[in-house]
This record gives structure tokens, sequence and C-alpha cells, in this order.
């Protein structure tokens, strides 16, 4: 993604003199616009950089053997930019997938939930967006997403619903509920 780094520097520097703060002669703002525009090329929206099907390419080793059960990975760290006020969520994702001929190295799939989560992405598209990409770009024969995030726009405004978290969850291809619970290490019925 190119970013035309003056265009939006300007543009901060706008937003800030809206609201009557001069990043030119407040000492705390002086420096704002550049850093707001590192920050986002550099890090916050940089997932648009990641060609995924490369990614998954290059981060993968061939089965042995068939796998018949999921592999699983949780508490894969997740910061992103709502599209709706441009306030950052947190929270955590977690991924499981049934292996094709292929399997991924833990690292690739972190970097594949930030792939997505390091776009203006909605909380729903980056859980659909990974199933998708494991299952057409990497061959997994099922895949499974839960993301968990609490949203900078319910905490800092409206109802500041301080404890909220929002769960969404996708899957793709045949995914047995309980089997899969097993695999993440819910107990009690508790299922994904």
């Amino acid at each position: 993604m190119a970013v035309d780094r003056p265009r939006a520097e300007r543009a901060v520097r706008e937003f800030l003199l809206s609201f009557g703060h001069d990043p030119e002669q407040d000492p705390d703002l002086v420096g704002t616009p550049a850093r707001v525009v590192e920050a986002y090329e550099a890090d916050l929206l940089n997932g648009y950089a990641v060609d995924v099907p490369a990614l998954l390419g290059e981060g993968q080793a061939v089965a042995e053997s068939q796998t018949s059960g999921f592999v699983a990975l949780s508490g894969i760290h997740v910061s992103t930019i709502c599209p709706h006020h441009l306030l950052l969520s947190n929270g955590v994702a977690t991924v499981a997938y049934r292996p094709g001929l292929r399997l991924f190295g833990l690292g690739t799939l972190a970097a594949l939930v930030n792939a997505y989560a390091r776009r203006l992405s909605l909380q729903e598209a980056i859980g659909e967006s990974v199933v998708q990409a494991l299952c057409e770009h990497g061959g997994a024969r099922a895949a499974y997403c839960e993301v968990r995030l609490t949203h900078g726009c319910l905490v800092a405004r409206g109802s500041r619903e301080t404890g909220t978290e929002l769960v969404t969850t996708a899957r793709r291809g045949q995914v047995d509920v309980a089997e899969l619970a097993l695999a993440l290490g819910r107990r009690g019925g508790a299922t994904p």
C-alpha cells in the first residue's frame, strides 16, 4: 500500500486544528502528525502489504501423513482499527485447521491473523478471511477462527462498556464442533 505521507500528515494536522489544537504551537503535539502517519503505515495498517498466498506458501511444511485431527493455536494477540470510528480494538484470536497435505508454522498462523487484523476490517471479516485463506490458499480441509475483542468505541465513548468483549467465529469445511472443542481444550460442554 503506497502512502502519500505528506498528504496524510497534512490531514492529521488539519484534524487537530479543527479541534482547536495547533501541533506547531502546542509543545505536546509537535511532531504528532508524522508520528500518527508512521504508526498507521508501519504497524496499524501494515496488513495491506502482506501477500497472503505467499505467506502461507513460505510458512508451510509437507505433512508426513494426513492428520485426522485439528491443529489449534490460541492466544494470538490482535490489535485492529475499527473502520467505523478508527479506534483501536484489542483481544485474542484462536485458529484451528484440519491439515491437508501441508502443515503451517505457528508463527505463520499468527502472521495470517495479523495480516487481516492490520487492515480496516470489521471483526467478523477478520475470521472469515483467515478461514478462507487457510482453505483456499493453504489447502486445509477445514478451518475455524474465533476472534475476541474489546472495542475502543465501546470503552471510550457512548455507553463506556469497559468489561465487554465481542466474540465472532468463522468456519469453513467439515468442522465437528465436539472434536474442535477437544482440540481447543474446552471441557464441560463449552463448544466453539
